[in-house]
């Protein structure tokens, strides 16, 4: 099988975003079985200079976006989110899009230009490189941070956790 854009990213989208989910799931019960908010969750960073753990999970699900911003998909509105449930309605919404795009929607269109807004700037990739060089690197990035978070304040997480169903 040929790696195509498609195949280097959507499948991929779907086996970790389902897994932060699930890893979410555990930080709810790891917080009510010592009887806290599980919401507090939400504010943990590993340093102070780094987003929380609800910046991290919105993060991963806005580079997810990416196959879809090159396809020229109409995008989701993402909410920003102030709790577990919200994170995981985020990450359903995200989910449930990128199973709605066709490799045929990505795949050919490696040299396309795609504008992407970069805080307060507009920043023109080759498609190629929004996918491989940015989106990707970003969205591992901020899922591990998210998993590395939990785990640093506590929840029992383990590598399959992180790994999600892998395909085949």
């Amino acid at each position: 099988m040929a790696i195509t854009m498609y195949s280097g990213s959507v499948p991929v989208f779907l086996q970790l975003l389902p897994a932060i989910s699930g890893c979410l799931d555990k930080a709810q019960a790891f917080a009510e079985s010592r009887k806290y908010d599980p919401n507090l969750l939400l504010q943990l960073r590993l340093a102070p200079d780094m987003f929380p753990f609800a910046r991290q999970v919105q993060q991963a699900t806005a580079h997810a976006l990416a196959p879809g911003r090159i396809a020229g998909a109409q995008l989701p509105d993402l909410k920003e989110c102030s709790s577990i449930a919200d994170l995981k309605a985020r990450i359903a919404t995200t989910v449930d899009f990128l199973k709605s795009l066709s490799a045929a929607q990505i795949d050919g269109k490696e040299e396309s230009s795609v504008t992407v807004k970069l805080g307060p700037n507009d920043r023109t990739f080759k498609a190629w490189v929004l996918l491989y060089h940015h989106a990707l690197p970003n969205f591992y990035f901020h899922t591990t941070t998210a998993y590395d978070i939990l785990r640093h304040y506590g929840v029992e997480l383990g590598k399959r956790d992180f790994m999600g169903q892998m395909p085949g």
